[in-house]
């Protein structure tokens, strides 16, 4: 496995397997890797021939006040993730060799980005969206592997491959979970012993919502009310924002009368966590 920091290095190793006629798979990561990411590198080297894992925290996605500079970094141990798992190729590269000094040329989506996480984190998505269309340009991989914790992420990006015409197939993997629920998180190492245990609101206040669901309640304002009210039952938890939508369009509904998103976001402490679960009629 190699660790590369330019683009002309990922384009030239690229060019070779091309002419070798191998497939492309690519996990677009910004590192501190735990079994969420590795499942979905697993699942790229099980469909394709090489492997290519972006390690990159993209300043362009992170607002004045939130956590660009504290967000764990390890990249001895990411890469003995990537290379136990089966990964050919390390993406790192700097800042600068990603934006240089006059970059002037983003990429930004309306409608799917205004509600859920786009309404609290305004610059996030363009900084997705921008980020995400140059790792596809620069990687040229066949399929791209997303986790469905990052549901809203999941939708915005696959609309962007639609909307833009994209030769590159996108594909959601699920949720991976500690053993007593919480979604695995880079952002879980933030949690001291008393917020780890206060966590856990996030996936018990769900199970509630989908076991709702399951017995027949269609009335979304029925279900947030549900979930919100478990929620508060944790002082260390402050709700960011508890909704219902549709799986595609990502907007709100009142009825549950086709495929719905049920997504929340919650402050444990000073961190930020987000879950979720879809629900098919």
């Amino acid at each position: 496995m190699n660790i590369v920091h330019t683009v002309q290095e990922v384009r030239q190793i690229v060019k070779a397997w091309r002419k070798e006629g191998l497939s492309i798979g690519f996990v677009p990561t910004m590192g501190y890797l735990h079994e969420g990411h590795q499942s979905l590198i697993q699942r790229a080297v099980l469909e394709n021939d090489r492997v290519v894992v972006s390690i990159f925290v993209n300043p362009m996605q992170f607002g004045p006040q939130e956590d660009l500079e504290s967000y764990p970094r390890d990249l001895e141990h990411d890469a003995a993730i990537c290379e136990e798992t089966g990964a050919h190729l390390i993406f790192h590269p700097e800042p600068e060799e990603m934006y240089l000094p006059d970059f002037c040329s983003f990429v930004d989506m309306n409608g799917l980005t205004k509600g859920l996480c786009g309404k609290s984190r305004p610059v996030h998505f363009r900084g997705v969206c921008t980020v995400v269309n140059k790792l596809f340009n620069i990687v040229g991989a066949d399929r791209a592997y997303f986790g469905e914790k990052d549901a809203q992420q999941l939708a915005v990006i696959r609309r962007m491959v639609r909307d833009l015409n994209m030769d590159i197939e996108i594909v959601g993997c699920p949720i991976i979970r500690e053993e007593d629920g919480l979604a695995k998180s880079s952002r879980n190492t933030y949690l001291n012993e008393l917020e780890r245990k206060a966590a856990l609101i996030l996936h018990k206040s769900l199970t509630i919502g989908k076991r709702l669901l399951e017995s027949g309640e269609r009335d979304a304002n029925t279900i947030i009310s549900c979930i919100t009210e478990k929620i508060n039952t944790e002082p260390l938890a402050k709700i960011d924002y508890v909704d219902v939508v549709d799986a595609l369009s990502l907007e709100k509904v009142d009825k549950i009368e086709r495929s719905v998103l049920v997504a929340i976001a919650v402050y444990i402490g000073k961190t930020r966590l987000i879950d979720n679960f879809s629900f098919e009629v």
